[in-house]
């Protein structure tokens, strides 16, 4: 899907309306902006919390497994900074 749009003052886009709906983009949503020669391309960056809430979950995991492989990582970062 291509749309013209025009730069605004202060070199400001604004994504159309049908795009933003399409791609579920929201005010406050974080885009990542891509140089490609002389082309530029945004990408969404997803939020990791609303993709754990809202995707099929394929693990599980109990609290405590948590707890240990934190333990685990916090002390490689403690030993790794000495």
């Amino acid at each position: 899907m291509s749309v013209k749009i025009r730069v605004r003052k202060r070199r400001a886009i604004y994504i159309p309306k049908k795009l933003a709906k399409k791609l579920n983009i929201n005010e406050g949503d974080l885009l990542l902006m891509d140089i490609k020669g002389d082309k530029i391309e945004l990408r969404k960056i997803h939020d990791p919390i609303e993709l754990a809430l809202s995707r099929e979950k394929f693990a599980r995991i109990t609290h405590d497994e948590l707890e240990e492989v934190s333990l685990i990582e916090q002390r490689k970062r403690i030993e790794g900074s000495s």
